[in-house]
């Protein structure tokens, strides 16, 4: 079954505060790991991202749970 996909229009994500800084971050994952862009490379990029100072601005775009 092919499901059509949605465009999300007019919504902004979250930028890092650091541009320099995630750059870095993300050619270090692009060189670890064979396999870029991977969830797994983007997560290790972020991570090490944070743990050097950087964080996020703009909106919360997770995904959130129904209950």
């Amino acid at each position: 079954m092919i499901v059509p996909s949605r465009k999300l229009e007019n919504v902004a994500s979250p930028k890092p505060t650091k541009p320099k800084l995630w750059a870095a971050k993300k050619a270090a994952a692009k060189r670890k790991f064979k396999v870029y862009p991977s969830a797994y490379a983007n997560a290790w990029a972020a991570k090490q991202y944070k743990a050097a100072g950087g964080g996020w601005t703009g909106p919360d775009n997770r995904v959130k749970r129904k209950r």
